[in-house]
């Protein structure tokens, strides 16, 4: 019989898990110990909310379970900001946590023992998929193989699994086996097929969902002739340069129009959220075609097509193919006019320094943005952005996690100010050499709100902020650091010999002239309610 750590470690390697993220504590050490001895990888970060960002920007790099490791009571919630970015990002992690001994607890009653609370799950439930509770020997097996099943299956999202500790150390039986999961029922697509046969002006929006369906979604719009929107989870589904992709977020006016003029869209694997859509003020589609495992909610869907974006595939094949070329180099161009010319050189920066093949991962801050909007990478899953939750401070650690996945070189961009929310983890990147090139842009304040309160006239309060030599505070880590002025030629000449080192390094760009944030943040958005 095995111990209940031995159980859990045993279920992760069945699960394909590679990598774990996590944080020691009195109560979780006989995990560790089990992990010591199996096939996984288990980094130690310097704060749990930093293990939970890790695990999302594995899973967001590669499409399989991110996991984090978490204590009792304060080690636990120190995850769930990372958490709820995750949920919202549709992201397939798992939160190992543990609880006070079986013994000890009484329910509904706190007694006081070492970080106990009164229900530890309940503060997770609104930013998992689901909970489940080891709190007796005969409960691990299974509560475990279901946490695991319930984040890797569609619709993916967050799980929390959580563990009475001296369960850990105790000897438990095996669980049952897995339920075998149900096939999906076929779907009859002959009134979608007539929808777009008969379309004048179709167009495609794509969302998260349609990321890992990328060859699908092409085909569709090669055969529709239909311009393809892609929100910031689908960036790379159309790669850069081709001729169906708008390659413009629809927070710019001239991508806008298309959604206005579009008779039929079909929106595959997204849930038309406010972010994308300016706060729900893009109009009613007059036929909208959604294509999702769940009913969007904020869009009437005319027609909805329960089913992953692989449908997309069955409908290439069956819609009829349009002539006609997209004209949408015009737009780009009109588009183009009207950006900021110091934003539209880092964006030159970035597509010179960054190798097709990397992982890039930003944060909330105005060059994020830049990137978010307008920046396609290569392929899906190349960029990260956490326009989920909307969580300050990702980057970095995210960072640490997607340059673990073993896709490709990884870059950070982060703030001045967000940077700070994980400076600790350098000495992760350092322990653990974790080939990370983290970017620092550092214009002595949050940027953003700067803009917001600059922008309605008021003086600045609380935005400008005393920041580090951030240099010297990487070098103390033992990591090779380096700064430039500006984000034009020399910081991209910097960042391609950082990324092309394969090491753990930090580029700090200053910037005393800020960015002007781009169209896709909210102040400067073109539709009003």
């Amino acid at each position: 019989m095995s111990t209940g750590a031995q159980v859990i470690v045993e279920e992760l390697e069945r699960a394909g898990v590679d990598v774990c993220f996590g944080l020691p504590g009195v109560h979780n050490l006989a995990l560790w110990a089990a992990l010591r001895e199996s096939s996984i990888r288990l980094v130690g970060v310097r704060h749990e909310q930093a293990a939970a960002y890790a695990a999302d920007g594995y899973a967001r790099a590669t499409g399989r379970l991110g996991v984090a490791i978490t204590t009792t009571g304060p080690g636990a919630a120190n995850t769930l900001g990372a958490v709820g970015e995750a949920w919202a990002s549709r992201s397939p992690i798992l939160v190992i946590a543990t609880d006070i001994p079986s013994g000890l607890r009484r329910p509904g009653e706190y007694r006081g023992v070492l970080h106990e609370t009164d229900g530890q799950a309940a503060m997770f439930a609104p930013v998992v998929k689901s909970v489940h509770l080891g709190c007796s020997a005969g409960e691990v097996a299974n509560a475990t193989a279901a946490a695991v099943r319930s984040a890797t299956s569609a619709p993916t999202r967050p799980a929390y699994l959580e563990i009475a500790t001296d369960l850990l150390a105790a000897e438990v039986p095996e669980g049952d086996p897995l339920a075998v999961a149900l096939a999906e029922d076929a779907y009859d697509l002959s009134s979608v097929v007539a929808a777009l046969d008969g379309a004048r002006r179709p167009l495609i929006w794509a969302g998260g969902g349609a990321r890992d369906a990328a060859g699908a979604v092409r085909a569709l719009a090669e055969k529709l002739a239909a311009p393809v929107l892609t929100t910031y989870g689908a960036a790379g589904v159309l790669p850069p340069g081709h001729p169906n992709l708008v390659g413009l977020p629809p927070h710019v006016e001239a991508a806008g129009r298309l959604w206005d003029e579009a008779d039929v869209i079909v929106a595959i694997g997204s849930d038309l959220d406010g972010v994308q859509t300016q706060n729900f003020a893009q109009p009613q589609p007059e036929t909208l075609i959604a294509i999702s495992l769940e009913e969007p909610t904020n869009y009437r869907a005319d027609v909805f097509v329960p089913g992953d974006a692989a449908v997309a595939a069955q409908l290439a094949e069956q819609v009829k193919p349009r002539e006609g070329a997209l004209e949408l180099a015009a737009a780009r161009a009109q588009a183009c006019t009207g950006l900021d010319a110091a934003a539209l050189r880092f964006l030159d920066a970035m597509r010179f320094a960054v190798p097709a093949e990397a992982n890039i991962v930003v944060d909330m801050c105005i060059p994020g943005y830049w990137m978010a909007g307008f920046f396609t990478p290569a392929a899906p899953r190349r960029l990260q952005v956490p326009l989920g939750w909307g969580t300050l401070g990702y980057a970095f650690p995210a960072g640490l996690g997607a340059a673990l996945a073993g896709t490709g070189p990884t870059v950070s961009l982060s703030g001045d100010g967000g940077f700070l929310f994980a400076a600790g983890e350098l000495a992760t990147m350092a322990q653990e050499q974790i080939p990370l090139t983290a970017v620092i842009v550092d214009d002595g304040g949050y940027g953003m709100l700067r803009y917001d309160q600059v922008r309605a006239g008021t003086e600045t309060f609380g935005v400008d902020l005393h920041t580090p030599d951030f240099e010297a505070m990487a070098a103390s880590f033992g990591v090779w650091a380096e700064t430039v002025f500006g984000l034009e030629d020399d910081f991209g000449e910097a960042l391609a010999r950082h990324v092309d080192t394969g090491q753990p390094s930090v580029l700090v760009a200053k910037t005393p002239t800020p960015l002007v944030p781009p169209p896709n943040t909210s102040p400067n958005w073109y539709r009003k309610r």
